[in-house]
């Protein structure tokens, strides 16, 4: 059947599903659902690491490839610095934008490396908004408790707490450096309420929250004027061949050169790992995702946390094929929309934790009960222009414009018609493991946002990734202008690559495969 008969079920089905009484999910049935059915759960899709500092874990198969992967800098490169500096930022997201400045706000020279373009990053793509306790009805201990019940307490309490406390403070910093957030008529702060939270506490600028925040980040980097290079990739980090990192080399990606930064400090926000695809699933990310800080850390031998579970966003678009994966905000969820199966019925509260949700539209899917479409995709509906029903005309156009836009392109207007989706790779719940700092457990080598691990638990609650980026960006950025104020420039060494190419043979490990990949296996090499 073609796919515009089939959303007319949604339209006639509409008026029975404002009736309709939702399953309620008890502790052990969520659990049982999510083992059943969510990706993390799939056992063929996991391995054991084989050495290094999480010998024996298992993670993604993608994952232990690369962390087992050999360096592509050659042992006999010239490790001659051309730059000298005190805080090296690699990534030009979010997260590295905020350390930098406010390393460079205490007086470190700073020099902030991107393998892209400055500002290219998952946090332009950030569509629901920062969660932060701002209204007299919530608190940071409520978000706290929401928080931690959302990563199934496996959450680190120190790094939540930090997280939580300092929400205000930096949002606070945001709307002094010009962040435009949604107010109220009354000129307040709008608040929306999030999936799994028990109240109404994102920050949002329509749905180009992410966008909005990088562009005033990226505007202050510029204004600064702290030391950039873009198009240049951090392939390896040095050790003073102690145990201390002491810089990293990068690889200019329009010549091929290494050139060799010591740094007192290293701060690596690098970001994570949905251009892996892995699991062959499609990914909401953008495309230097590729998980690049891992591979490096887990060489200089930083602990790895909770490497076996990751974020399929419940709703990445199904249809039209040129969108697939791409995000469909989940504010649409939190406005009221609902999700439809093939049958014109909801099978899952909408505004339950993401894992929940995503497992319920892939139950939904593999009984059945999904919609295909002709490429073969499945996936279930998300009714949209109920919001225009319930809340006037104009509703979606006025809250969510970047969707408006992103489905216009291909002739869909979502007023009109309900959208295609099913779950998309979207987020590393895991990573390097850092202190309250955001040190790693290797000396002067720390880490923010997306690539640290413990926070977020086995599962992140919307909103908090964005909160996690500025509150851990700040405090990498403070830590490590702090700490290269009384340290003295240490050798620069591949000693510990040396040592990780003995271990990777001593267990007969292919070295066919290098890493960090920097791309997708699918980009054009030349």
């Amino acid at each position: 059947m073609d796919i515009h008969e089939l959303q007319k079920i949604v339209h006639k089905t509409r008026d029975a599903r404002r009736k309709q009484t939702l399953p309620k999910y008890q502790p052990a049935e969520r659990d049982t659902l999510i083992k059943k059915y969510h990706p993390d759960f799939r056992e063929n899709a996991y391995r054991p690491i084989r050495f290094g500092p999480n010998a024996g874990e298992s993670t993604v198969r993608e994952l232990a490839a690369l962390l087992e992967g050999d360096s592509p800098v050659p042992a006999d490169v010239d490790l001659t610095p051309a730059h000298q500096v005190d805080v090296l930022v690699v990534g030009g997201g979010g997260a590295g934008c905020a350390a930098a400045l406010h390393a460079h706000a205490q007086g470190a020279k700073v020099l902030l490396a991107t393998k892209l373009r400055l500002a290219d990053s998952n946090t332009v793509m950030a569509q629901g908004g920062i969660q932060v306790a701002v209204t007299a009805e919530d608190s940071p201990i409520q978000h706290f408790l929401d928080t931690l019940k959302g990563g199934h307490m496996k959450n680190d309490h120190q790094l939540l707490k930090v997280m939580v406390e300092e929400g205000p403070s930096v949002a606070k910093w945001l709307m002094e450096l010009g962040v435009l957030f949604d107010r109220d008529n009354d000129g307040n702060l709008h608040v929306k309420k999030g999936g799994g939270s028990s109240k109404p506490r994102l920050l949002t600028c329509s749905d180009y929250t992410g966008l909005e925040i990088m562009r005033v980040l990226k505007d202050e980097v510029l204004n600064q004027k702290i030391q950039l290079l873009e198009f240049c990739a951090a392939v390896e980090l040095l050790s003073d061949g102690n145990g201390a990192c002491t810089g990293a080399v990068l690889q200019d990606l329009d010549n091929k050169r290494f050139a060799v930064v010591a740094a007192k400090t290293v701060i690596l926000a690098t970001g994570g790992i949905g251009r892996l695809h892995i699991q062959g699933f499609p990914t909401s990310n953008h495309y230097g995702a590729t998980g690049d800080g891992l591979s490096m850390a887990y060489r200089m031998g930083a602990k790895l946390l909770q490497v076996d579970t990751f974020q399929y966003h419940p709703s990445g678009a199904a249809y039209p094929e040129q969108l697939v994966g791409a995000l469909v905000t989940e504010g649409i969820r939190s406005e009221g929309g609902h999700l439809v199966n093939a049958k014109g019925e909801r099978f899952v509260n909408e505004l339950d934790t993401r894992d929940v949700v995503s497992s319920s539209i892939i139950r939904e899917c593999e009984e059945g009960r999904g919609i295909r479409t002709m490429s073969g995709r499945i996936g279930v509906w998300l009714d949209t222009p109920l919001l225009e029903l319930e809340q006037g005309e104009g509703t979606l156009k006025k809250h969510f414009p970047a969707m408006i836009r992103q489905y216009e392109r291909y002739g869909i207007d979502i007023a009109k018609d309900p959208v295609l989706i099913y779950p998309t790779l979207h987020y590393q719940n895991g990573g390097v493991q850092i202190d309250v700092n955001g040190e790693s457990g290797v000396k002067n080598l720390f880490v923010a946002g997306e690539a640290s691990g413990g926070l977020h638990g086995r599962n992140r609650l919307m909103g908090n990734s964005l909160l996690d980026l500025m509150v851990y960006g700040k405090r990498t950025g403070l830590a490590a202008a702090s700490r290269a104020k009384s340290a003295q420039p240490g050798k620069v060494t591949l000693d510990h690559v040396t040592r990780f190419r003995a271990e990777a043979r001593k267990h007969g490990t292919s070295s066919d495969i290098t890493s960090p990949m920097l791309f997708p296996a699918y980009a054009k090499k030349e």
